[in-house]
């Protein structure tokens, strides 16, 4: 479900076509390519960057594109892109936090506030919407890796704040702050994490009709479209 947890939002774009996985592609190499320049070009010291390149190859982003994305950091120093957050309500009075990277922010600016306006909505000033949300770490594990009394041991041990079971995952939930100490300890007893994160979640979710549903995903897919746009999270749930 889409602002319920980002990866929902991937593996919808995973089956997107060629076009939209060029620009999935396209978004994955520019928080590797941050994250390489502002930190070392290491994953193993620079835990940003593991968690883009962890991001990419759940993606299934060549290795080639990985490791071309980790170059252009030191290629392209007078590229300089900055991590903004922008909020807004969109109809029905959802709120919305998106994430992006840009080198222009009175051009992504301007393109999300005409977003905002053409599906009834509007983009809001910093902190409009934040408050009606929480930031924390995600990590999610495959439920045929582990037993689910291993799965808790794991969360408690390495200090999470929450562990859900679902069909076919577990979902550890962390504090921002504490997401690579917990991240790091649980990559030392898992191999395979289906997908790590900061995301925002909502305090407490909307339910709509399936008809607003539909025109409140209209917007949702127009900002994901972005190619500045990182990730797009609302307070409510929708089956992408």
């Amino acid at each position: 479900m889409a602002g319920h947890s980002h990866w929902a939002g991937i593996k919808h774009k995973k089956g997107r076509q060629d076009k939209e996985r060029s620009k999935i592609f396209s978004k994955l190499s520019r928080e590797i390519t941050v994250a390489a320049k502002l930190g070392a070009k290491d994953p193993e010291t620079n835990p940003r960057l593991r968690t883009a390149i962890q991001a990419a190859k759940q993606s299934n982003m060549p290795k080639d594109n990985i490791e071309r994305a980790i170059n252009k950091s030191s290629n392209n120093q007078s590229e300089n892109y900055q991590s903004l957050r922008y909020e807004g309500f969109g109809p029905f009075n959802v709120a919305f936090i998106i994430e992006a990277l840009t080198d222009n922010k009175n051009r992504t600016a301007s393109k999300l506030r005409t977003i905002f306006q053409k599906n009834n909505g509007r983009l809001g000033e910093n902190g409009s919407t934040a408050h009606l949300f929480f930031s924390c770490g995600v990590i999610l594990i495959n439920r045929k890796d582990l037993l689910e009394e291993e799965i808790f041991d794991i969360a408690i041990n390495s200090g999470a704040k929450d562990c859900n079971t679902y069909d076919k995952f577990y979902e550890i939930i962390c504090k921002k702050d504490d997401f690579y100490k917990v991240k790091t300890l649980i990559e030392k007893k898992i191999e395979n994490i289906i997908y790590t994160g900061i995301e925002w979640r909502a305090n407490n979710y909307l339910n709509f009709s399936r008809e607003k549903i539909d025109i409140i995903k209209k917007i949702f897919n127009s900002l994901e479209d972005e190619d500045d746009v990182q990730k797009v999270f609302l307070n409510c749930k929708i089956d992408l």
